[in-house]
């Protein structure tokens, strides 16, 4: 692509990508705090979300949302899904409306129970929205270490392009034209993962693990496809790719959650310890809002929600899970889908 790209939100994973970006074109990473784009800037490290990852020279760390929207075709926007939308109104003005405006964050927006391209369309009516998601540890990608995700924009041409800035020797990307699809998988996969956290943290095996993990993937795909998504994305990256790798993986910060709270600590407690976010948290009760809307059942994600509300526990809630009534695995709309 070779042109000019900006990254909004200098946590973990933002960094990583305007790292991986820093190597093939002009990056700008915007960070809340000036004191930390001035270190960025100074030292070539993000020691607070990104320790010990050294940063390309070229990237360059602003706190000024008018120097982010500035003679760019691209600006992706890895903002926690509680301040999306306060910092794209005030980046708003500074955009013009052929920019791409691409969510890296997988959220559901607790106060409206929207989803990031449904905030990015009610802020900046007129821009391209797409969503990068897939299996992203951030740290992993950082390093180097062999990865892929999917991109997915409606329009198949600026879906390329944002490929194109994005794809590298070592993070493959692949296109899509599902936007919902890839991002409700991204929201929920987050909220399976406190759960299977929670199933580790209370010392049980890779069988219910297993198990957590197939379920919430009937339930990514019965919620994605009520809200308008297509099935075949949630047996992909968007879908079981980072489910697998949230659900697993130590450095995952929603498994981290719930696998404290599976040992016996308060959730004020873990998130008190915390100084990134973990959207399941904050996703679970809103999830469960879409889901009734649209008369889908989601018990894996009602028993979180219930978790995180206070009105229920980790062993209470896998008994309620476990004594649902038997019933045929697959849901006759799941197949409908998939045999269509």
């Amino acid at each position: 692509m070779g042109g000019p790209v900006s990254v909004v939100g200098a946590g973990s994973w933002g960094t990583a990508v305007a790292s991986m970006l820093a190597h093939r074109a002009p990056t700008t990473l915007w960070a809340r705090s000036p004191e930390l784009a001035a270190a960025i800037n100074e030292t070539h490290l993000n020691e607070t979300y990104l320790p010990g990852i050294p940063l390309p020279a070229g990237l360059r760390a602003t706190s000024d949302l008018a120097e982010v929207g500035s003679d760019v075709a691209i600006v992706l926007v890895a903002v926690p899904s509680h301040g999306f939308r306060a910092v794209l109104e005030q980046l708003a003005g500074h955009l013009s409306r052929d920019v791409a405006v691409v969510s890296l964050t997988k959220g559901i927006e607790s106060s409206t129970n929207s989803r990031m391209s449904e905030v990015i369309r009610a802020v900046l009516p007129s821009n391209p929205i797409g969503v990068l998601t897939g299996p992203n540890l951030a740290r992993e990608i950082a390093e180097g270490q062999p990865a892929a995700s999917v991109v997915a924009l409606e329009d198949p041409d600026l879906a390329g392009l944002a490929q194109e800035a994005l794809h590298g020797s070592t993070y493959r990307v692949y296109t899509s034209t599902d936007v919902i699809g890839c991002e409700v998988a991204g929201a929920v996969k987050n909220v399976i993962a406190v759960a299977a956290g929670m199933s580790d943290g209370l010392g049980f095996g890779e069988n219910t693990r297993a198990t957590l993990i197939t379920r919430g993937l009937a339930e990514l795909g019965r919620v994605g496809t009520a809200l308008g998504g297509q099935l075949l994305t949630f047996g992909g990256l968007a879908g079981v790719g980072d489910l697998v790798a949230t659900c697993t993986s130590p450095k995952s910060r929603n498994r981290s959650v719930g696998f404290a709270i599976g040992q016996g600590q308060s959730l004020v407690e873990v998130l008190s310890g915390m100084h990134m976010v973990a959207e399941g948290v904050k996703t679970a009760g809103p999830l469960v809002q879409l889901a009734r809307d649209v008369g889908i059942e989601m018990p894996i994600v009602e028993q979180v929600a219930a978790i995180v509300e206070g009105t229920t526990g980790p062993m209470d809630a896998l008994v309620a899970l476990m004594a649902r009534r038997a019933r045929a695995e697959w849901d006759e709309d799941l197949l409908r889908g998939l045999l269509s």
